[in-house]
């Protein structure tokens, strides 16, 4: 059974990335976790307790989240009503960043899927300030899906890599799911800056071509490019339907999302994006 974190602050952009998921997962059994955070303006973090008119407003502002948690199930029901899918919904005193990464931990999600708007609502701000604390710490894959982007049956799939990461099957896995779930060609797309691959890169790319061996791929490279250019001018050419990435410390994803080109492919990325978190430390074993 897979377990689908869905944030929603119940508007519009939450509702889309919520359709999103029970179509993208309709034929896998799922329990859908849907969870709304809430912090009323009076409440301090400093103050260990509240006051009883602050108790007031929070307990309201709870009650209203509640009733619109049944809303969104209703809704569910009567547009998807699939027998496959189960619901827990949830309104938590809490921030969002916070809870998300506390209930993946806690229920072992196996995918958060959320809107990407930011606060502010400017359109050339795709990915909100939420979106990205939730890329950069949680630690299981995160779909983002852009204001009004409409499900497709098949989808292109875009991976654009710098081959500096050494693939595994864990890693690589969401990527295999998707494409094979949704009978969708897999586009990897290398991006350098003039230079040949260092043996190092062409090994990650062998083993890369063994894992994806079942599905439909097909290997690009492009050479003195931006990255943000390299991803532009590859979705103006091919139709893609979905963006991923492997959220690796030190490699080409962290300089492009975490640092000052966020807001360049935040204007011109206008499809899903899956990002898939980097392989966790391995335990030394200690001999005896």
């Amino acid at each position: 059974m897979k377990k689908i974190l869905l944030p929603t602050d119940f508007s519009e952009n939450s509702w889309n990335a919520i359709s999103y998921a029970l179509q993208l997962f309709k034929d896998d059994i799922c329990i859908f976790y849907l969870v709304h955070t809430y912090t009323p303006i009076v409440y301090d973090a400093g103050y260990v307790a509240l006051s009883p008119s602050q108790l007031d407003l929070a307990n309201i502002v709870r009650d209203q989240a509640v009733e619109s948690l049944k809303l969104i199930e209703k809704k569910i029901q009567e547009t998807f009503n699939n027998p496959k899918h189960a619901f827990d919904s949830n309104a938590v005193f809490n921030t969002l960043n916070l809870e998300v990464e506390e209930l993946v931990k806690e229920k072992q999600i196996d995918y958060v899927v959320m809107g990407t708007k930011g606060a502010t609502g400017a359109k050339e701000v795709l990915f909100g300030s939420n979106t990205v604390h939730v890329f950069k710490h949680v630690k299981c894959p995160v779909l983002a899906i852009p204001d009004n982007f409409k499900f497709e049956t098949t989808l292109n799939i875009l991976f654009p890599t710098d081959y500096e990461i050494e693939y595994t099957n864990k890693q690589v896995k969401p990527l295999i799911e998707l494409s094979k779930n949704q009978n969708s060609k897999v586009h990897v797309l290398n991006v350098s800056y003039g230079k040949d691959l260092t043996k190092e890169q062409e090994s990650n790319r062998t083993k890369l071509g063994t894992l994806l061996k079942d599905c439909t791929t097909n290997f690009h490279s492009v050479k003195s490019q931006e990255v943000t250019k390299a991803i532009s001018d590859f979705q103006s050419k091919t139709q893609i339907d979905l963006l991923v990435m492997i959220n690796n410390k030190h490699s080409f994803f962290e300089n492009l999302f975490f640092k000052s080109t966020i807001s360049q492919i935040g204007f011109h990325l206008s499809v899903p994006f899956l990002v898939i978190p980097a392989k966790s430390k391995k335990k030394r074993v200690i001999a005896m």
